[in-house]
């Protein structure tokens, strides 16, 4: 059991996030509603919170820059093995640039525990008019 927890204390057999969107194409002004899905690992972890960026890149200049962060605090504990979902709404702001080859939007989740490194997932999303 301590090799379990001192394991995924260096993010092996820790908890995972993933961010399930219904569709990956959206409007400025528009509401991003989804899931995130945890699924906890070898042992018991507890969370801190979860933290979801809206970034925009540009791959041609290597340049980050957040749209907006939404942030849950939680003291919520995810057993081993288990599954759980927690909804997730972004409003994107009426003034955002459309998606183009030099400019990518992906929201950047991160899943922060007590104990242990954080989980971490992208997910890709397209703006058009």
């Amino acid at each position: 059991m301590i090799l379990r927890k001192y394991m995924s204390m260096l993010g092996i057999g820790s908890a995972k996030i993933d961010l399930q969107l219904p569709k990956l194409q959206y409007t400025p002004g528009e509401n991003v509603s989804g899931i995130f899905l945890i699924e906890g690992g070898t042992i018991d972890q507890q969370i801190k919170r979860i933290e979801c960026d809206l970034i925009m890149t540009s791959p041609d200049e290597e340049r980050e820059e957040v749209i907006g962060t939404s942030t849950i605090l939680s003291t919520k504990v995810i057993e081993s093995e288990e599954t759980n979902k927690m909804d997730f709404n972004f409003l994107l702001p009426k003034d955002i640039p459309c998606s183009a080859p030099d400019r990518i939007f992906q929201f950047k989740t991160r899943l922060i525990f007590n104990e242990g490194v954080k989980s971490a997932d992208l997910d890709k999303i397209k703006i058009i008019q």
